[in-house]
């Protein structure tokens, strides 16, 4: 039986500024059902409110406490394991201020630098990359928030983290030493924390193989594939890792739910 959805946002919820078409009301039918609902995202440029509000202005209420995303991750397990650690982040403000409220330390200076984290960040400089260029040379850990390639927007996509990992990893000779947003084991704990069910009874909805179906099956979760984000329909039959299930987007959602639930797992 699948009690609980975790539901990717970008390609999944909405796109943009645009709910898809039918998500509210998918995701009230879940809940009414008694499911319980929790968003991810992997994207580091707003606070869990500032999502759980652009959720609740689309007609889908939230509150903080629903969403999980891989700043709120990140900067949990860094701050349990070195509490007040002088970090340098890739980053916009919503990220910096994740880390600061977890007690880090925020520093531009690569002799101080402990730990170099890189994430979505649009306002991307040479002289960021300069910065944790110079303090990965100097033995700085190396961490990411998410590993996509690109963010889903209205009319297309744009870069995300993937471009700044592969410079500094490029340049330095170093790799990337943990991620912490999807397909991240970190990112499925702390999501199944929040719902307070094993993984077996949880399903995984999104819109990118290599992360949301991915993270479904390295987890144990019954991986759900929708075609209103960045995957294509040749893609989803001919990619990999294969979805348990593909749907054209969420509003058909609660009919599979249905079937899930009543004709068990095809």
């Amino acid at each position: 039986m699948i009690r609980g959805y975790l539901l990717d946002l970008d390609g999944t919820v909405y796109r943009g500024e645009r709910l898809v078409p039918g998500a509210d009301r998918a995701i009230a039918t879940l809940r009414a059902r008694g499911r319980k609902v929790l968003f991810l995202s992997n994207k580091p440029l707003g606070s869990r409110r500032t999502y759980a509000d652009k959720l609740t202005r689309l007609g889908i209420p939230a509150s903080e406490g629903d969403v999980i995303h891989s700043s709120y991750v990140l900067a949990r397990h860094l701050a349990g394991q070195a509490p007040g650690a002088r970090v340098f982040a890739l980053g916009e403000p919503p990220l910096l201020a994740e880390l600061a409220q977890a007690g880090l330390q925020l520093t531009e200076d690569p002799s101080e630098i402990q730990c170099v984290v890189v994430a979505f960040d649009r306002t991307l400089t040479y002289a960021k990359l300069n910065t944790a260029f110079q303090a990965l040379r100097r033995g700085a850990r190396f961490y990411a928030t998410n590993p996509d390639r690109t963010c889903p927007v209205d009319g297309g996509e744009i870069p995300d983290a993937a471009g700044g990992i592969a410079f500094l990893e490029a340049t330095t000779g170093r790799r990337v030493e943990e991620v912490f947003g999807k397909p991240s084991p970190r990112m499925v704990a702390a999501a199944l924390a929040v719902l307070g069910l094993p993984p077996g009874e949880c399903a995984l909805v999104g819109d990118r193989l290599e992360t949301d179906i991915r993270m479904a099956r390295e987890s144990g979760l019954v991986g759900i594939l929708t075609l209103t984000g960045v995957t294509s329909p040749e893609g989803a039959r001919e990619g990999s890792p294969r979805p348990d299930h593909v749907i054209g987007s969420l509003a058909e959602l609660p009919d599979l739910d249905r079937e899930l639930n009543e004709g068990g797992r095809r």
